[in-house]
């Protein structure tokens, strides 16, 4: 039997054990890829792969806190013992602001009133936590006919939506962290695609859309479901697929 038909396709999907990561985790299980859920809690993390285990998927957990570097390194350590490469990385674990979901996180994070702290802890999780599983995982990805790099983004990352005056994003609350941490999300993939793309590492951005989950206090208006798929979508890209872009449900979206 050829490669083709041997090679098994295995997942990582950081901040999996909900929202829009689980949904990733079970449309990929569905394409019968072997999911791995990454979750910083083990106990939610099992209860997910258990649930989507019994849907009929290959699902494992996997105890992963991207702010700390050894978690990460040691997952790493466990795919290649258990499979040897890695095909696709959905770094999707995030957060909002402080930690605690309310309409205060907004206020707290106005650039001329913003606690320090509180920026330094977003793009803790939101980039710096992005660099050190992606970093931890290339020699996996390396390994793969067809890696994939997918980093969930927000559409706030736009730059050109949200310094439009009469855009649809004048009314939000300006943001010194939740926001300018995307965008740094967004320039960083494209660095990732820079640096990889020689390799056929394709590595891409992806605004879900204001999906229904606990870090908008379920105000959105998509399910998990229709957000996980254009992330599904970037994951499984055929080699001529684009690299070092930002999209969304309808295609590209402005830097």
């Amino acid at each position: 039997m050829s490669e083709q038909t041997t090679h098994q396709k295995i997942a990582l999907v950081t901040g999996a054990n909900k929202g829009i990561g689980r949904a990733v985790a079970e449309q990929l299980a569905a394409l019968g890829m072997t999911v791995l859920v990454g979750a910083r809690d083990p106990q939610r993390g099992e209860e997910a792969a258990a649930a989507l285990r019994a849907a009929g998927g290959i699902v494992h957990a996997v105890t992963l806190d991207v702010t700390d570097q050894a978690t990460a390194r040691a997952v790493a350590t466990w795919v290649e013992e258990r499979f040897g490469h890695l095909d696709v990385l959905i770094n999707n674990a995030g957060i909002t602001g402080s930690g605690q979901v309310s309409p205060q996180d907004a206020y707290d994070q106005v650039p001329s009133s913003v606690d320090l702290d509180m920026v330094r802890t977003v793009f803790e999780t939101n980039v710096f936590g992005v660099i050190a599983v992606t970093n931890a995982m290339l020699p996996l990805l390396r390994r793969s006919p067809a890696p994939r790099i997918v980093n969930v983004s927000s559409h706030a990352a736009s730059l050109t939506l949200t310094s439009d005056p009469d855009g649809p994003f004048a009314a939000l609350m300006p943001s010194a962290a939740y926001t300018p941490s995307k965008a740094a999300l967004n320039a960083l993939t494209v660095q990732y695609a820079n640096e990889l793309r020689k390799d056929g590492i394709l590595s891409n951005a992806v605004a879900p859309g204001y999906v229904d989950t606990d870090s908008n206090n379920h105000t959105g208006h998509l399910t998990p479901a229709q957000g996980a798929a254009v992330v599904v979508g970037l994951a499984t890209l055929g080699a001529d697929g684009p690299t070092g872009g930002f999209f969304g449900e309808d295609g590209p979206l402005p830097w």
